[in-house]
């Protein structure tokens, strides 16, 4: 494998849930790559996808309702949905780092931090307990919490949310994986503290050379942090483009009602922001043809047939649909 090969590429992902009304699909074709060295972003409401399609990639679906019912997951050159268990617990932690959303639920509350940052090296290294504890020492410095001879034997509760946040990061970069999917990294945290967290993301990313899933609702984090972007809707992929690309010709309804309700710089204060009319259909009900047509109340064979997914400029694609897809003039 070549500098120059994607690191991961997800093929024809489809994933669903075993649920009393049948087996329903939350992500439904999905595919996209992740080149070396790059953040690819994953935007759209809630509901869409974006974090079943991320532990669909590690296999951390809930059990056993979660199933991948088909697709490839190629890392390096090897299929994930074919590797054993085992092989599973080497990868996660190991080559692949995960920032969980919250990090109050990622941590054990009854142990302390030095413990729980330890065990990823003792997991993953020929470390002494002596060493991982050093090592850990090590991580809480390099993602900047001070005094941490002092912290590292503290426990989540003693510390604040960004704190927290800090030592979910240093959990998942303990081992310098090749890649980093960050789920929500920044949701629960205020202004100030997200950017100094996704500063510090950008700048371990540059210092290690890795690759990150960055999955987020915030388009101003995407358009700061991420090379190229993935749009979600109703667990399907609808665009996907380098980030200055998108920005620049969003050329999906879907896409455009996002950016649209994005405040500007020169807009007036107090003013409403245009919202997309509607909601994210339920799974149970999704239709098999345009399901952003759909959610605008449309009727006929739109909802029947699945639009084609085609590449309409050089690595940006879209769903052609003939209602949501509009070249710009």
């Amino acid at each position: 494998m070549s500098d120059e090969d994607p690191i991961l590429e997800v093929h024809d992902l489809i994933t669903a849930f075993d649920t009393d009304g049948g087996l329903l699909r939350a992500v439904d074709h999905v595919s996209f790559e992740v080149k070396r060295g790059r953040t690819l972003g994953i935007v759209g409401e809630s509901g869409c996808g974006k974090s079943v399609t991320a532990m669909s990639i590690i296999r951390l679906l809930p059990q056993p309702m979660g199933k991948v019912l088909h697709g490839q997951v190629m890392f390096k050159g090897r299929d994930l949905l074919k590797a054993s268990d085992a092989e599973m617990r080497k990868v996660r932690g190991g080559e692949i780092g995960v920032i969980f959303q919250e990090p109050m639920t990622a941590l054990n509350p009854v142990q302390r931090i030095g413990k729980q940052i330890s065990e990823c090296f003792l997991l993953h290294t020929k470390m002494s307990r002596k060493q991982a504890w050093e090592a850990s020492i090590e991580m809480l410095r390099l993602v900047r919490i001070p005094a941490p001879e002092q912290r590292i034997g503290d426990y989540p509760h003693q510390l604040s949310g960004g704190m927290r946040q800090r030592v979910v990061i240093a959990m998942a970069l303990a081992c310098k994986p090749d890649l980093v999917i960050a789920d929500e990294p920044t949701t629960a945290l205020d202004v100030t503290v997200q950017a100094q967290i996704l500063d510090l993301m950008r700048q371990l990313q540059k210092d290690m050379g890795m690759s990150v899933i960055l999955i987020t609702h915030d388009l101003g984090v995407i358009a700061e942090t991420c090379d190229d972007v993935v749009v979600m809707y109703a667990g399907r992929v609808v665009e996907r483009a380098p980030v200055t690309e998108l920005f620049e010709r969003p050329l999906h309804a879907y896409t455009r009602g996002l950016l649209a309700s994005m405040p500007k710089l020169d807009t007036p204060r107090k003013s409403v922001l245009p919202t997309i009319p509607g909601m994210v259909a339920a799974l149970a009900d999704l239709v098999p043809g345009c399901r952003f047509c759909q959610r605008m109340g449309r009727e006929g064979p739109v909802l029947r047939e699945r639009p084609h997914f085609e590449e309409v400029h050089p690595d940006h694609w879209v769903e052609t649909c003939p209602n949501c897809f509009e070249e710009p003039a």
